[in-house]
């Protein structure tokens, strides 16, 4: 098996430094690149700065939370279809100038009364920017987030996203299938992994049930990658962990799993 590559979360990894330091710290450690949640309180041309000289590139953001109750999105919000737009237009905006490839477009907390006229809502905001994504050379990830962690999160499992993905109907849009939170819901991680293959934009690990770094816990990692290659997954890794201590001296799992 050949080993996977790696793109380090630098909203979880690196803390110990501020967060454009991360960047350099990840650079330092071994990483070419980089992902992040939500890079807007900095500038585009400060951030371009910082990637191109430490030589790393950004390969993924989200659309920012927003200021609803709850937060986490705006996608799946009825009402709230000009707020969305907005939020998208700013992550596009980010991802057009530093060529990021990936966006994950965050669906929304939503009270369970509201979810049928949610999900409407969400299939047809996916459907209206999805195009304007494609004309940039940008994939749009949705992810399912356990309901341990996110209460109420409009969409906790991957099976559902399939079908809203197939509803949706955009070649562009596609699953992001983190081990972590999939484990939690639905288990039977292979089979999911094959089953979704044709669907999946990208994939993310961390330690169940800790979140941390994923020598730990109940998922084979090295039956994970073994499974990734199999279905010809080819794309970086997100590490999106969060390490027990020092996030360098952490990294001491990919020679343990990778071996």
């Amino acid at each position: 098996m050949t080993n996977p590559s790696f793109t380090a979360n630098i909203s979880f990894m690196f803390a110990e430094h501020d967060f454009l330091d991360r960047i350099d710290a990840a650079k330092a450690a071994g990483f070419d690149k980089v992902e992040c949640h939500f890079p807007y309180e900095y500038p585009v041309e400060v951030l371009r700065e910082r990637l191109t000289r430490a030589g790393v590139v950004l390969t993924g953001l989200n659309t920012v939370p927003g200021d609803l109750p709850g937060g986490w999105g705006r996608a799946g919000v009825p009402g709230e279809e000009a707020a969305f737009r907005h939020d998208f237009d700013q992550a596009l905006g980010y991802a057009t100038a530093l060529k990021v490839p990936m966006i994950h477009v965050m669906a929304a907390v939503v009270p369970q009364a509201s979810r049928a006229a949610a999900l409407r809502t969400y299939v047809a905001n996916l459907r209206a920017v999805a195009p304007l994504a494609a004309s940039a050379g940008v994939t749009l990830l949705l992810e399912p987030l356990n309901t341990r962690d996110k209460p109420d999160y409009l969409v906790a499992r991957s099976d559902e996203i399939v079908a809203l993905i197939a509803e949706i109907g955009q070649p562009n849009v596609k699953l992001l299938f983190d081990v972590y939170h999939v484990q939690i819901m639905e288990g039977d991680l292979i089979t999911r992994l094959r089953r979704h293959a044709p669907a999946i934009g990208h994939v993310q690990i961390a330690a169940v049930p800790s979140r941390a770094e994923p020598d730990e816990g109940e998922v084979d990692y090295r039956a994970i990658f073994r499974t990734l290659a199999e279905i010809g997954y080819t794309a970086p890794i997100g590490l999106e962990y969060r390490p027990r201590g020092d996030t360098a001296a952490g990294l001491a799992w990919r020679q343990t799993l990778l071996s």
